[in-house]
C-alpha cells in the first residue's frame, strides 16, 4: 500500500491512546473527528495531529479510518461514512467482540473493513499508550490488506494474530475471563480478607504478593504447572471447611471455580485419585 495516512473517528481513551502509540512510532497521523470539537483537539494536540470540525475532510485526508467510538456507535458511524468516497480506504474498528462484518456491503463502495483489537484494559487515555508496545494485536477482516496491517503492527513490535469472523465472540469472552472476571475474583478474596478485620489497605497489601506470584508463575511455567491449592492436593477437609463459611451464592461460585480447577489437577496429576472430591463437589 506505500505509506498510509490514518484518521480517527472518536477521541477517547481508544483514540487517544492508539494514535499517540502509532505517531510515537513514525506513523502519519490525518488526525481527529468527534462529535465533540474540544475531544478531537485534545487528542490532536496530544498526537501532534489535526482536529477535524468536518468528518468527509478527515476521510478525504485519511487513507485508514479507525473507528474509536463505543461499540454502540459503530455502526451508526458506518452508515455516515458510506456516504462519501471511500473507494480504496480502510475502515477499521477497535472492537473486541464485533467482526468487520458491521461494515455491511463495504466491498460496493470499494472499501476494506477491518476488526483491530489491541488485547488490553486501556484505562488512563493520557497514558495506557504507554503500555502497547507489549500489546498482543488481532486482526480480523478482509484478506487484501491482513498482511500489510499485520506487518504494520509488527515492525512496531507487537505480536499479531490473524483470527477469523467466526471466533471473535470466543476471543473477546477470552479477555474478559482472565480480565474482568480475574477482578471480580479478586475482589471476592477482598471481601473475605475485611470480614477478618483486615483494613481497606492491608487487605492489597497482602494479596497482591500472591496474586503477581501466581501470574509470573503462570508466564514461566504455564497453567498446568502453576496449580497449586486444596484441590489440587486432593484435600477434602479444607474443601468442605471452605463451603461451610460461604453463603448460598459464593458457595455455587466456589463449587463452579473447584470443578473447573479440579480438570486442570487431574491432567497434572494422573495418578491421583480425585474421586472423593469430585463426588462432593457435585455435577
Amino acid at each position: 500500500m506505500g505509506t498510509i495516512k490514518i484518521g480517527f473517528i472518536g477521541a477517547g481513551k481508544v483514540g487517544f491512546s492508539l494514535g499517540k502509540y502509532l505517531k510515537d512510532n513514525n506513523t502519519n497521523l490525518s488526525g481527529y473527528y468527534s462529535k465533540k470539537w474540544h475531544s478531537a483537539k485534545e487528542a490532536a494536540i496530544f498526537t501532534s495531529s489535526k482536529p477535524y470540525d468536518n468528518l468527509e475532510t478527515l476521510i478525504k485526508d485519511s487513507d485508514t479510518i479507525f473507528i474509536t467510538t463505543p461499540d454502540v456507535e459503530i455502526e451508526g458511524v458506518w452508515n455516515e461514512i458510506k456516504e462519501f468516497n471511500i473507494n480504496n480506504k480502510l475502515i477499521c474498528h477497535c472492537s473486541g467482540s464485533i467482526s468487520s462484518e458491521i461494515f455491511s456491503n463495504i466491498t460496493e463502495y470499494g472499501a476494506y473493513g477491518y476488526s483491530i483489537h489491541p488485547i488490553l484494559a486501556i484505562s488512563n487515555k493520557y497514558s495506557s499508550y504507554k503500555d502497547f508496545s507489549n500489546t498482543f494485536i488481532t486482526i480480523e477482516g478482509d484478506k487484501k490488506h491482513q498482511d500489510y496491517l499485520k506487518n504494520l503492527f509488527m515492525s512496531l513490535g507487537n505480536s499479531v494474530e490473524i483470527i477469523s469472523k467466526e471466533n471473535k465472540i470466543l476471543y473477546h469472552l477470552s479477555c474478559v475471563s482472565v480480565s474482568n472476571f480475574v477482578l471480580g475474583i479478586i475482589n471476592t478474596g477482598i471481601e473475605y480478607l475485611k470480614k477478618c478485620n483486615f483494613s481497606e489497605e492491608d487487605t492489597l497489601k497482602a494479596i497482591f504478593p500472591l496474586i503477581e506470584f501466581n501470574i509470573r508463575n503462570i508466564k514461566e511455567n504455564g497453567t498446568i504447572n502453576s496449580l497449586t491449592g486444596p484441590v489440587e492436593r486432593g484435600d477434602l477437609n479444607t474443601i468442605k471447611n471452605h463451603c461451610e463459611v460461604l453463603d448460598k451464592e459464593d458457595e455455587s461460585l466456589y463449587r463452579l471455580l473447584s470443578k473447573n480447577l479440579l480438570q486442570i489437577a487431574k491432567v497434572k496429576n494422573q495418578n491421583r485419585d480425585y474421586t472423593k472430591i469430585e463426588e462432593y463437589l457435585g455435577d
